[in-house]
């Protein structure tokens, strides 16, 4: 039998490898993003309400309508901008099951989409599969990650149909400002290029910094799909539910492919997520809640050998190594977590030439004692 692979370049992803490493050696895991702390209880009581009261059915398509309604109020309070919950807020199974939906709905044989890298992996796959062809801006931390505009649109042609943007940043905590959504506003205006915002880290930003989404700008928003998680949020990405925020035309091609992926996301933590929404304190004091993450993984590798600007947002912490070691980032990343357990990502993964600066990322959404061990044995090197 001769199977043809559609991704003959793509093995297991970096953070399998590196979990799985970190297993292996009994290493600390700060590779993989997800929390080692368990959710508010409350939230855990109310899936286990739901779970008893017998929601535990197929849920409508695009979500409940009571989460979609808060959704809705959520974005409304924040940003006053509004979107209808019927049209166009639709519940998935995971932010990246909506990166590959919205990508799947817009992208077709031939299509251009700018990326900007680095970038989150899942992607260039999404783009490939589709029949689209990726085209990528290279950010360096030379100039701290900062989007040169001037060069996105640089390479724009008639081909393009899509531009990806993260926000914050995953891997380099960066933010994007009011006025990069202006310049890209004016670089897509009277065009036919959409957007697509993953947005997953909306809460986790710091030092009293805003999240411009890409909704926030009127040219922007009617042209976006917002991708969101509660994972992210509430410290639950097991769960894997999320969300996407895109106008009523944008939306209904979503759709169309949201229910041929998963078609519906699990019920009772949508009635749970509904009813823990209702109090904004419960999303309005992550801000601080990963703000002392970040300082305390800070202040347990101050004294150590890397250097490093201190993340705006998302629960990643990047660090440069070079007054350590001239290894490659990759090779690095792996010896650490065998020698002295402590597992990151090397940075390189997210560029498509595997661009090395020298970079690992560490996931600091961790208890006090995890990113106090990690540090003192970072300190060492």
């Amino acid at each position: 039998m001769n199977l043809i692979s559609k991704q003959p370049n793509t093995g297991t992803t970096i953070f399998t490898v590196m979990s799985k490493l970190a297993s292996e050696h009994e290493a600390l895991n700060l590779s993989q993003g997800f929390p080692n702390f368990d959710c508010s209880p409350k939230l855990s009581e109310l899936v286990n309400h739901y779970l008893k009261k017998g929601m535990n059915q197929y849920a409508p398509m695009a979500g409940i309508q009571s989460l979609r309604e808060i959704i809705a109020q959520k974005v409304s309070d924040l940003y006053q901008v509004n979107y209808h919950p019927d049209s166009e807020v639709t519940v998935v199974s995971g932010a990246t099951e909506a990166l590959y939906a919205a990508i799947t709905a817009i992208v077709h044989q031939g299509d251009e989409v700018i990326l900007l890298e680095p970038c989150y992996d899942s992607y260039t796959p999404a783009i490939t599969l589709n029949g689209g062809i990726p085209v990528y801006v290279t950010l360096t931390p030379e100039n701290e990650y900062k989007i040169d505009w001037e060069i996105v649109k640089s390479k724009i042609t008639e081909k393009t149909k899509l531009i990806i943007l993260n926000t914050p940043h995953n891997p380099t905590g960066t933010v994007l400002s009011e006025e990069d959504l202006n310049r890209l506003a004016d670089i897509v205006k009277d065009t036919n290029i959409f957007l697509i915002g993953d947005e997953v880290y909306e809460h986790i930003i710091f030092d009293g910094l805003s999240h411009w989404s890409l909704l926030r700008n009127p040219v922007l928003k009617e042209r976006s799909f917002i991708c969101g998680s509660f994972g992210k949020t509430f410290h639950v990405t097991g769960w894997k539910v999320g969300y996407c925020l895109a106008p009523k035309q944008l939306s209904e091609e979503f759709r169309k492919v949201h229910q041929w992926l998963t078609f519906s996301t699990v019920t009772p933590i949508q009635y749970a997520l509904a009813d823990f929404l209702q109090e904004p304190e419960n999303y309005l004091s992550i801000p601080k809640f990963y703000q002392e993450k970040r300082d305390k993984f800070l202040a347990c590798i101050q004294d150590s050998r890397f250097t490093f600007t201190p993340a705006k947002g998302s629960f990643f912490q990047c660090v440069n190594y070079e007054k350590i070691t001239v290894e490659n980032d990759y090779d690095l990343a792996i010896r650490l977590t065998k020698e002295i357990g402590v597992a990151s990502i090397p940075v390189s993964v997210f560029y498509h030439r595997k661009n090395d600066f020298k970079i690992l990322r560490f996931c600091f959404a961790k208890d006090d004692e995890t990113l106090e061990k990690a540090g003192e044995r970072l300190s060492k090197l």
